[in-house]
């Protein structure tokens, strides 16, 4: 049976998109170290970013921008992101395994929702790992456009530092405005922004 490993990082950070990854390995996928990305190292993580698309029957990375978290919700938009990475695969699955508790609608195949999934199936932690390191890569990015925000450091994730620069510098367009903290910090300073 071919089944896609499904999950998602990024959906609590306040500002950068959201990642979404759909990963099909084959069943002897030679990976080893394989884990849930949270608990590999950043550099682990990068070796094995390669080392899964290699291996991968086939997979597909979606970012679903801040602009469309505000206009959908967290939730929504992640969902959205999960299916179009389903629908993105060069194979359609048999099976989508989601990590979480949610299956998002519209999907093109059948799926099931795995609580914790990102510690127990390896397509899922494959997902995971894509996401992640997608992610970090974007934010990075973004932290050469706006380096005064540190999101090289914190990833867009609410730390006292990002908070402290949000309220002294505004909200800069990849700031999720729907996020509270980042409402509190546009009104603080009269809806400045960068």
């Amino acid at each position: 049976m071919t089944v896609a490993g499904v999950d998602e990082a990024g959906r609590g950070p306040l500002a950068g998109p959201v990642l979404c990854a759909a990963v099909i390995l084959p069943p002897d996928d030679g990976l080893a170290g394989l884990d849930d990305s949270k608990k590999l190292t950043e550099a682990r993580r990068e070796r094995l970013f390669d080392a899964i698309r290699d291996a991968a029957v086939g997979y597909a990375i979606v970012a679903v921008a801040a602009e469309e978290i505000d206009r959908l919700n967290i939730f929504q938009a992640t969902m959205q992101g999960m299916a179009r990475a389903i629908r993105a695969l060069p194979v359609c699955p048999e099976l989508a395994l989601i990590d979480g508790n949610k299956i998002p609608p519209g999907l093109p195949c059948p799926a099931r929702a795995l609580v914790g999934g990102d510690a127990l199936e390896r397509s899922i932690m494959a997902a995971s790992v894509l996401a992640k390191v997608s992610r970090d890569r974007q934010m990075l990015a973004l932290h050469a456009e706006y380096p005064e925000y540190g999101f090289d450091r914190h990833k867009g994730y609410p730390t006292p530092a990002h908070l402290q620069a949000l309220h002294r510098h505004g909200a800069c367009p990849q700031h999720r405005r729907s996020f509270a903290p980042v409402r509190a910090a546009i009104a603080e300073l009269g809806g400045k922004s960068p």
